[in-house]
């Protein structure tokens, strides 16, 4: 993924909790979601929460998106009900590169549940992102669907020749985003009971798909991220725009890839 923005940035030889800033926080960890900055993830997480269940992606409390910004990781809840999202409502944690781990919330609002999307979260985190997307699009859904019905399990979603493709990064390590004549590859896991147990399924299908900046999940949606903010809202609005038109297309019979003419 390309450079951070200097915000975004962790400062090198930097110990969580050593500085004078951590100290404030851990005296008054409300300090965490208080900005007047439009773009501090207290504030846009619940205005891109309000945004996508007017898009129908996060309706019925589900779906969600964490934001990491320097050591901190700032994350919406879970079982609530998106649009009506605050930053009071925000878990914020230290970033942790072990997924696995249970580490302590520097902030947890009460009466509200940690996400239960935070290990996948923190697997995006891992690969370079600084924003990470959890929707329940119904048109990722469709997708997965049909490339079930048509392909079988085990393949992934492709499809080559439209100019939206153009919104999608290229890939780990690379400039620039996909073009028209690129063949744009979505990786599919199927979906388990619980959340948490998609974590190991995702993080196999990002090192055998490197350059992917999303993994499908079948029959449940679709988790997207980016190296900011804007990247990924970017990518995951692109993407839905896609798989509504590839679901389109099968319906009228056009194929999704094509050869150059």
């Amino acid at each position: 993924m390309s450079e951070h923005p200097d915000e975004f940035s962790v400062q090198k030889n930097y110990l969580p909790g050593s500085s004078p800033e951590d100290a404030a926080f851990k005296a008054n960890p409300d300090l965490l979601i208080q900005s007047t900055d439009p773009d501090h993830p207290a504030n846009i997480i619940p205005r891109l929460c309000r945004n996508f269940y007017n898009l129908g992606w996060v309706t019925g409390t589900g779906g969600g998106i964490s934001i990491r910004k320097g050591n901190y990781v700032f994350i919406a809840p879970s079982g609530v009900q998106k649009e009506l999202l605050k930053a009071e409502d925000l878990f914020v944690m230290l970033y942790s590169p072990d997924i696995t781990s249970r580490n302590a919330y520097y902030r947890s609002p009460p009466n509200l549940k940690p996400s239960a999307c935070t290990p996948l979260f923190l697997a995006a985190f891992n690969v370079g992102a600084y924003a990470s997307i959890h929707t329940h699009s119904q048109w990722a859904v469709l997708v997965t669907l049909i490339v079930e019905r048509e392909f079988g399990r085990g393949s992934c979603f492709e499809i080559n020749h439209l100019e939206q493709i153009k919104g999608i990064p290229r890939g780990l390590g690379k400039t620039g985003n996909l073009g028209f004549h690129d063949t744009l590859k979505i990786p599919i896991i199927e979906n388990t009971a619980h959340e948490e147990d998609l974590t190991s399924f995702l993080v196999d299908a990002i090192k055998t798909y490197p350059d992917s900046y999303a993994v499908l999940v079948r029959r449940h949606g679709i988790y997207v991220w980016g190296d900011t903010v804007a990247k990924a809202k970017t990518s995951a609005e692109s993407l839905d725009y896609i798989f509504q038109l590839a679901v389109e297309m099968n319906r009228l019979g056009f194929p999704w890839i094509t050869e150059d003419k």
